[in-house]
């Protein structure tokens, strides 16, 4: 086997790995074009009844604007992912690695498939990051903005930006382990 080289069999897991990626970020490119769908100016869309908190335009222009570069980073992300499961493919015909069933027996660079992994994961990361600002901006387009501490408002945004940062800890700490192994 060659020196830095994936096992054999390892690849199988490494396909599913890219295959989730790629689930997951499809579903959340979904929710961003329903997001996109959505008409923020049409003020009967709105539970505020204090016309102070009423969202101002900029952040309906910052809703698209976040879901434009969350679609980006999703689309980026699922892009590297099915070029490394390509990638995983050419190595396997390339090396004439018999199929047996799901078993796919490739070679690939172990580092290069790291680096791919981090970089599809960062993408993933940053998506949710500009997906969740937009659900914020849609918070306060419904519900009144964030300055005028309406409970509903909060209830909203803080399990949001609680929730979703702690979600992508974890899911970086699990890539850096992945990364490290």
């Amino acid at each position: 086997m060659c020196e830095g080289a994936v096992p054999k069999l390892g690849t199988t897991i490494h396909i599913t790995a890219l295959d989730g990626i790629i689930n997951v970020n499809s579903l959340f490119t979904l929710a961003v074009f329903i997001g996109l769908a959505w008409n923020p100016h049409d003020q009967n869309n709105s539970l505020a009844t204090d016309t102070n908190c009423f969202a101002k335009p900029k952040v309906a222009e910052d809703l698209v604007a976040f879901h434009v570069y969350s679609f980006s980073c999703f689309l980026f992300s699922s892009l590297i992912a099915l070029c490394l499961k390509q990638a995983i493919r050419l190595a396997k015909s390339a090396h004439h690695f018999p199929t047996i069933y799901s078993l796919d027996l490739a070679q690939i660079n172990k580092n290069a498939l790291r680096v791919g992994y981090l970089v599809s994961a960062a993408g993933s990361v940053c998506g949710s990051v500009f997906l969740m600002l937009a659900l914020i901006n849609v918070v306060q387009i419904k519900l009144g903005i964030l300055g005028c501490g309406s409970k509903h408002t909060y209830g909203a945004v803080i399990p949001l930006v609680i929730f979703v940062p702690l979600g992508l800890l974890i899911n970086v700490c699990t890539v850096f382990y992945a990364f490290t192994r």
